[in-house]
């Protein structure tokens, strides 16, 4: 009989929106809640049974799970520091109905330094052996550069001191401010710093007051690219093949670069071998085409600046500056699944306050 059952069982709803997520994990949840509370099989009870329903939805959903208090579980999704997926997990997690006694939380959130204390690869990362100062530089006064330092840092285990430093200011600042507040951070010895160390347990309120500065200088700044110039770029690859480029030199002369501080890098893939690697005239219409829907969507009045692209090598790439990085991650992903089946698009966003990844197209 049990064969039969097997055989006729209910084939679960495939899911496809944040409601039918919920709608499972809601069927579910007092199991779940069951495992964590009394620490059974976490991995094998819910971990294993949650990660195949989130990457249905979309990979790049990470998790964490515990109790919160004594009668509330609390499942945090995190993106795991890749800045592409954050505005799909606060979207995720806000569109959580009232389940249970449960409490869902988007991003690793930030903690009370006195309650942070990582140990990892027989180090301790806490607030009594971490200490940080910045750097300044006179040409990139935006700019945020932060040297941590590790008392007992050495070149030996390099890579796990610096992977535990990460973590650490992953739970002290909060996941968001970690990976969104930072430009640049080394982690060194005590006998490498050159300037007075502060407590770490101030890095916090630096931070804060560093983007209120930010904020508070560029607020609203916008440049309109109707009258721009444009320069056209030729050169030629090692391999003989030609490289052309578009780009708007007015922009990138503009002296208020930091108010759009996010690179919007999209990497288009397509078969120019027998074209010397440009595309023949039907890809060229349909690269013209996903570009013009992706400007359509990321106007330059709403803050995203169209700065260029570069074709060569079989490959087109399109260049975005941005205020924020949440509206291109979402229309960049809705891009690349509507033309999935014609061509191999990628992109990636980062934070580069001065555009420097653009130095190569400006004349020294």
């Amino acid at each position: 009989m049990s064969f039969f059952k097997s055989l006729f069982k209910k084939k679960e709803q495939p899911i496809q929106s944040y409601s039918d997520f919920w709608n499972w994990f809601e069927q579910h949840e007092k199991k779940f809640h069951d495992v964590i509370k009394k620490q059974g099989d976490v991995k094998s009870d819910f971990f294993d049974k949650l990660a195949p329903k989130l990457n249905e939805l979309k990979e790049g959903f990470w998790y964490l799970a515990g109790m919160y208090n004594e009668n509330t579980p609390e499942l945090v999704i995190t993106p795991d520091g890749v800045i592409n997926n954050i505005v799909f997990v606060e979207e995720l997690v806000q569109a959580a109905p009232k389940i249970g006694n449960w409490r869902f939380t988007a991003l690793k959130p930030a903690l009370d330094i006195k309650n942070v204390s990582i140990n990892m690869g027989g180090y301790t990362f806490d607030s009594e052996n971490l200490s940080f100062y910045s750097i300044d530089h006179k040409n990139y006064p935006d700019e945020i550069d932060i040297v941590i330092v590790h008392n007992e840092y050495n070149e030996k285990d390099k890579s796990t001191i610096i992977n535990g430093t990460y973590i650490f200011l992953d739970n002290y600042l909060g996941e968001l401010n970690s990976v969104t507040t930072i430009d640049n951070m080394v982690v060194v010895s005590k006998d490498q710093a050159d300037k007075e160390l502060i407590p770490i347990s101030k890095l916090k309120d630096f931070l804060i007051w560093r983007e209120k500065e930010f904020v508070e200088k560029y607020k609203g700044l916008r440049h309109n690219t109707d009258n721009d110039s444009y320069s056209s770029l030729e050169g030629t690859l090692e391999n003989g093949f030609p490289l052309l480029a578009i780009v708007n030199s007015d922009v990138l002369d503009w002296d208020c670069k930091a108010s759009h501080p996010w690179i919007l890098t999209i990497e288009i893939k397509y078969d120019g071998e027998n074209n010397n690697g440009m595309p023949d005239k039907t890809t060229y219409q349909l690269l013209n085409q996903i570009e013009d829907e992706i400007t359509i969507e990321l106007k330059d009045s709403d803050g995203y600046l169209n700065i260029g692209r570069q074709t060569a090598d079989s490959i087109r790439e399109i260049y975005f500056a941005c205020v924020d990085f949440r509206k291109p991650s979402k229309v960049l992903y809705n891009i690349q699944k509507k033309y999935q089946d014609q061509i191999d698009l990628k992109y990636d966003i980062y934070k580069d306050k001065y555009w420097q990844s653009f130095n190569r197209f400006i004349a020294n």
